[in-house]
């Protein structure tokens, strides 16, 4: 299932809360009330994700109003798949999701980047700082904090 994930929810939700505050304090924008039907129906379901094909309208494109400012690909130009990894070490997405990636829903791509997330370990997540002084033998920033200690 290509499931937008609750905090997706709320990401644009909060947007949509900043982009159109209440007036009073009280009546909010018609996208937050819309974004606010399914995660209320998903905090009282127990459910993490909702099928973006059996939203109701006005909240998905609520969610994709939200979504169009979030950025598109993980890469950072450093893809590693091209040289025959399964994965590749710059952003974390499988081959298939490097190949597929312009034909993906945005769901499918949400997906994508909350699993490269919560797995944090390409590159695209590393200090590059701190890598460099570990390829040159330097201690890393918060090696020399720890030494200070």
């Amino acid at each position: 299932m290509s499931g937008i994930h609750i905090t997706d929810i709320e990401s644009a939700i909060n947007w949509w809360r900043e982009r159109s505050p209440s007036p009073d304090g009280i009546t909010a924008c018609s996208e937050v009330r819309a974004l606010g039907e399914v995660y209320a129906l998903m905090v009282y379901h127990h459910e993490s994700e909702c099928d973006d094909r059996s939203m109701p309208a006005k909240a998905l494109n609520a969610w994709l109003g939200w979504y169009a400012t979030t950025p598109d690909a993980p890469c950072i130009a450093i893809c590693s798949t091209s040289q025959g990894d399964s994965v590749c070490k710059g952003c974390g997405r499988l081959f298939d999701e490097v190949q597929n990636w312009p034909v993906m829903t945005p769901a499918e791509k949400r997906v994508t980047w909350r699993r490269i997330t919560m797995e944090g370990t390409a590159w695209r997540f590393n200090r590059y700082v701190e890598r460099s002084l570990e390829a040159v033998g330097q201690p890393t920033p918060a090696a020399a904090l720890d030494s200070a200690s």
